[in-house]
């Protein structure tokens, strides 16, 4: 854990100073010993809310274009899985109300990385399609996001990488209790 906090420490002084990113570390750093619930899922949740803002800005110098908002990644996403998925249909694969989806589609058509047309069977349908930029740009990102990842984890002490290898199949398994609880 240490050589994964000096790395992330390292990456986070590069883009955002030193005094920064000390605070950062030190909020981030303190081991969980406690099994409780609550201590453990805020800090799980704080912990991945980091990674994922320093990857989105380590990922902008690597990525050209304007820099896109996570939900406007994540849609392109949704739709790169699911060529010709409708609005209602991306708004619950994203747990997105409709209207939340539909700004985003306008706003994506727009910047020319999506084409939305009727679907045939219901015309009042519309269905999604990433252009040839947005193909582009989906695997550019990845790519560049497996590369700045998989170095900082090559920095990694083996039984840290390990350690992450073994805990994924219980965040998958705590991403389904999450989803099957959102009805209730």
């Amino acid at each position: 854990m240490c050589t994964f906090l000096f790395t992330l420490q390292s990456a986070a002084q590069a883009r955002i100073g030193a005094t920064t990113a000390k605070h950062l570390i030190e909020s981030y750093s303190a081991d969980v010993t406690t099994p409780d619930a609550a201590a453990l899922g805020d800090e799980l949740m704080t912990t991945i809310a980091a990674l994922r803002r320093l990857v989105r800005r380590r990922l902008r110098s690597a990525v050209p274009g304007p820099p896109l908002p996570g939900a406007q990644v994540e849609l392109l996403q949704v739709i790169e899985k699911q060529p010709g998925i409708g609005i209602a249909p991306a708004g619950r694969a994203l747990h997105l109300a409709a209207n939340s989806v539909s700004t985003l589609v306008n706003q994506l058509i727009d910047l020319g990385m999506l084409v939305r047309d009727t679907a045939p069977e219901d015309r009042r349908a519309a269905r999604l399609w990433l252009t040839d930029m947005a193909t582009q740009r989906l695997a550019t990102w990845r790519h560049a996001r497996i590369d700045l990842v998989a170095s900082a984890m090559a920095g990694l002490p083996v039984a840290d990488r390990h350690a992450l290898a073994q805990a994924l199949p219980a965040l998958r398994a705590l991403l389904t209790a999450l989803d099957a609880g959102e009805g209730r």
